[in-house]
């Protein structure tokens, strides 16, 4: 496993402003029938060559939120990014299924001419891993407390990999209908939010973050996946030492396993890019410096 420095180079000296959104979380669940394997990518945009003596264009960075989130839990980091003149997308990614979200990923991909580097957090990892299949333009995969599973790996399967989750006892599930059908989504228990999934943050925050949460198709969970991205992409790590969502070591268990470039924030919790964005965005310049 790579171990790569924080680059000092893109510390921000500006105040650090405290993001009220949910925390993008995995959930184990045994309540759903699993689905079929994760949707193919489709075809896929060539990234834009720069004219002769030209510098390339500084690549898009497009983030993709986990389960009980939504974009805004990326204000902190987009800021950032923006910044130091990068340019952004946070997908709205849909919670309702790992081949649909993949999917709708991967189209939105297909609208960007130029190179991408592509960033999921928590339960994002795996719609990453399926979306970026097949598109030549993504230069890069970053997970952040992410899951990154290989073919045929479940959400369930790698949230129970090592002690240390504490998400089933948090864990509620509502059933919900919708024109034609319907399921089950979950939801993080409001009073254990704080001290499962954001410990690192203020109360209040993190109260907020509940209140606000957005839920997750529990059988997006039990979805085998397809054939990882991170076996031919390069791809960076980040893990949050004191996660109590997906369990650090196999955060580290992950990222060793795709060769990531990986760093370590000890004492973090899954909510990592909320509480350290600053941490965050150095991984993604890493990544997309070494890609340029």
């Amino acid at each position: 496993m790579n171990q790569t420095p924080p680059s000092a180079a893109h510390r921000h000296r500006w105040a650090h402003k405290r993001v009220a959104m949910p925390a993008a979380l995995a959930v184990a669940v045994l309540l759903v029938p699993a689905v079929s394997s994760a949707s193919a990518a489709p075809a896929p945009v060539p990234a834009a060559v720069p004219a002769h003596g030209q510098h390339s264009p500084k690549p898009t960075i497009v983030l993709v939120h986990g389960a009980f989130a939504d974009s805004s839990s990326w204000n902190g980091v987009i800021a950032r990014l923006e910044h130091d003149g990068y340019p952004v997308i946070a997908a709205a990614n849909p919670l309702r299924g790992l081949d649909s979200d993949s999917a709708y990923v991967s189209s939105l991909l297909s609208t960007i001419p130029g190179p991408v580097i592509l960033v999921g957090h928590s339960y994002g990892g795996e719609v990453i891993t399926n979306a970026a299949v097949g598109h030549a333009n993504v230069k890069a995969l970053v997970y952040i407390a992410a899951f990154a599973p290989d073919q045929g790996e479940t959400g369930l399967q790698l949230v129970g990999m090592n002690p240390g989750s504490q998400l089933g006892a948090a864990l509620l599930v509502r059933p919900y209908a919708v024109t034609g059908g319907g399921g089950a989504d979950g939801y993080i228990d409001p009073a254990k939010f704080h001290a499962v999934f954001a410990a690192d943050l203020p109360v209040a925050t993190a109260d907020l973050m509940a209140a606000e949460q957005r839920p997750v198709d529990l059988s997006a969970f039990q979805t085998p996946s397809g054939v990882p991205a991170w076996k031919t992409i390069p791809s960076w790590y980040l893990v949050a030492g004191a996660d109590q969502a997906i369990p650090a070591a196999t955060e580290e268990f992950m990222a060793k396993r795709a060769d990531s470039h990986t760093v370590v924030v000890a004492g973090a919790s899954h909510a990592v890019m909320i509480s350290h964005p600053d941490r965050a965005e150095d991984l993604i310049i890493q990544a997309a410096e070494a890609t340029d």
